[in-house]
């Protein structure tokens, strides 16, 4: 799924009140990782992920996760990445993101 800059700019907005749900450490992106956060976006389309190591890399780390969870990165601002999943039960769908 490929994002406009108006809808990454209206998830960043959703996002702000977020707290990182997923971090990345000393280990960085172990499989234990990836399957944390495929669970929460499972149950939650937008999630946070906090970087405490690994700065330096996290545009490649933010991308392999979002790949390996077949997510959507929509931005990374500061030590802090946003992904996005739109749920596959639209029962559970919480968010509409605008279509232009």
């Amino acid at each position: 799924m490929n994002l406009t800059q108006k809808q990454r700019q209206y998830l960043r907005k959703l996002a702000h009140d977020l707290k990182p749900v997923v971090q990345i450490g000393k280990n960085g992106l172990s499989e234990q990782t990836v399957v944390s956060a495929d669970q929460v976006l499972h149950t939650q389309e937008l999630i946070k992920v906090k970087f405490h190591d690994f700065q330096d890399q996290k545009q490649e780390i933010s991308e392999q996760l979002a790949t390996r969870t077949k997510a959507v990165l929509v931005s990374i601002i500061g030590n802090t990445a946003i992904l996005y999943r739109q749920s596959s039960d639209s029962e559970r769908r919480t968010i509409e993101v605008p279509r232009l």
